[in-house]
């Protein structure tokens, strides 16, 4: 079963998260059938490729309630839904400039019951709401994020991690970190998780102050 791999790296999560999480198997390939947000070829690996790879941000962070964060360029709803799944006391706004995306993501949620998470079908330049964080999953390069992004930065701390970007990419990204190398983190998610998949995975931390 699908969730197992789930269950496999979170074993604390609730009756009611594991319902979460397995719905998501039966939604996505549905919503996928009529609008293409995963690769058709990938989609028989949802749990690994795209639910448990969203969820490694959530390996090396874990936040305060009241947390805000803002997923741009979420797709179908990557790494926002499994992350608002994960952690219900904290708020999620998952923004996409391809509309049909943002349905789908917004159908899910709703189906499955997400009262944290909220939406919006724009291009992250046009918003000016300010978050604790910004999530991505290699939408684009760090460089460009960080610029667009930054009046999104809240200036308040509420985490032991400072306000700023976590972001989950694959392969080499030492060019693409050298201009944050003071102000970043990089974890390898092959520490986290066993599975061929995430030997070549990461997850980019950013400290992100306001100029």
């Amino acid at each position: 079963m699908a969730i197992a791999i789930i269950e496999k790296y979170f074993p604390k999560i609730t009756v009611d998260q594991k319902e979460q999480f397995n719905a998501l198997g039966q939604l996505y390939p549905e919503w996928n059938e009529k609008i293409n947000v995963i690769s058709r070829k990938d989609i028989d690996n949802l749990y690994e490729h795209h639910i448990l790879h969203s969820l490694g941000i959530a390996k090396v962070f874990s936040p305060k309630p009241d947390t805000s964060f803002m997923d741009v360029g979420t797709g179908g709803g990557f790494p926002g839904i499994p992350l608002a799944i994960l952690f219900p006391e904290c708020n999620f706004y998952l923004i996409d400039r391809i509309g049909k995306k943002i349905k789908v993501a917004e159908e899910i949620a709703q189906n499955i019951g997400l009262k944290n998470v909220a939406f919006r079908h724009a291009g992250v330049e046009e918003e000016k709401q300010t978050f604790d964080f910004v999530l991505s999953r290699a939408v684009m390069p760090l460089s460009d994020l960080v610029r667009l992004v930054r009046k999104n930065i809240k200036k308040e701390q509420k985490n032991a991690l400072p306000n700023g970007v976590l972001c989950l990419k694959g392969g080499d990204l030492q060019a693409e970190i050298h201009p944050f190398k003071k102000t970043s983190l990089l974890f390898d998610l092959g520490n986290y998780f066993n599975e061929d998949f995430f030997k070549t995975k990461k997850v980019v931390y950013v400290q992100v102050s306001k100029s």
